[in-house]
């Protein structure tokens, strides 16, 4: 049976990985894209995770190509409507306006072929609009049948408080979630007020990047290795300071529990306080197979302090 864990104070429940859906339509077409959902909600993965945004970086894409697909393989797949948790995203582009979100959601519900969208994110702050404004809608949203829960992305601490204490005094519906970018070899994006402040408030944590664009995997040890996908450029950072300890950590690890370095990785970023899944994407079922392992692997507590050990952000000294 696959553990479950609640969205922070709403009533949703989930295994505590949640399969990406940026690179439907992108790195993954349409029927490898089918066939990756089937597998994950076949190894008992409930969440999907969208947003209306993906992917219009593809030359000749628009946005709202993934949503599509997603809505497309429930078609085909009506029982499996109840089996999953959709999330999907709105403002990335076109920002958090009153007058533009009720309008993208009726299109990220018609492209997903759905009556309500389970957890809908402000996908990151907009600081042009009043939170009382953008809240406020998505609490109409809410009244209205269309979404069920609300989720904040790419909030700082700060920002993060004043939505939290905007919704109480304004008696909007309560967002249940931070999604935000954290990984192994980025902890400080998250550890620390940010975490801080979302456990305060009864948050669940989404981490996003969780095998920092495929480093945590192993596939790029070297500056030679970085041209094996079109993400292999952004890695380029992790190669230096404590990737290698990491990826050191991680083999030993992964020799001790034959499983793969992606694998670990995720176990450990699902183990971390206050995290209710880790977010990842597929672009082959072999892929897959690695991030759903991680949904049964338990880490004793001498490879978890290992791994914390090569993983943890050390401040410089301070000359004296």
């Amino acid at each position: 049976m696959v553990e479950k864990r609640r969205i922070g104070d709403s009533p949703i429940e989930i295994a505590p990985l949640a399969l990406g859906g940026n690179v439907f339509r992108w790195t993954a077409d349409e029927t490898t894209s089918f066939a990756i959902l089937d597998a994950f909600v076949d190894a008992g993965g409930t969440m999907i995770d969208t947003a209306d945004v993906y992917s219009a970086w593809v030359p000749g894409n628009q946005g709202g190509e993934s949503e599509s697909v997603i809505g497309r393989w429930l078609k085909r797949n009506p029982e499996k409507r109840d089996k999953v948790v959709i999330a999907t995203k709105v403002g990335f582009m076109a920002g958090l306006k009153p007058e533009t979100i009720g309008p993208a959601c009726d299109a990220s519900l018609q492209r997903l072929g759905i009556d309500t969208i389970d957890l809908y994110y402000q996908h990151k702050d907009d600081e042009s609009v009043p939170l009382a404004d953008s809240l406020g809608v998505f609490d109409d949203l809410v009244k209205a049948g269309k979404i069920r829960e609300i989720g904040l992305s790419q909030f700082t601490a700060p920002r993060l408080r004043e939505a939290m204490q905007t919704a109480a005094a304004n008696g909007l519906h309560k967002p249940c979630c931070l999604q935000t970018w954290y990984n192994m070899v980025e902890r400080g994006k998250l550890e620390g007020e940010l975490r801080d402040t979302a456990l305060g408030y009864g948050l669940g944590i989404f981490p996003f990047y969780s095998l920092a664009n495929g480093f945590l995997t192993g596939k790029y040890r070297n500056k030679a290795d970085l041209d094996k996908s079109p993400r292999g450029l952004r890695n380029i950072a992790y190669l230096e300071g404590r990737g290698q300890h990491v990826l050191d950590a991680l083999d030993a690890v992964s020799g001790e529990t034959g499983e793969p370095l992606a694998t670990v990785a995720l176990a450990w970023t699902m183990a971390q306080p206050g995290i209710t899944a880790a977010l990842a994407s597929a672009t082959s079922l072999d892929q897959l197979a690695e991030l759903t392992a991680a949904i049964d692997l338990k880490l004793s507590a001498g490879q978890m302090s290992r791994l914390d050990a090569a993983s943890v952000e050390v401040e410089p000294a301070i000359p004296g």
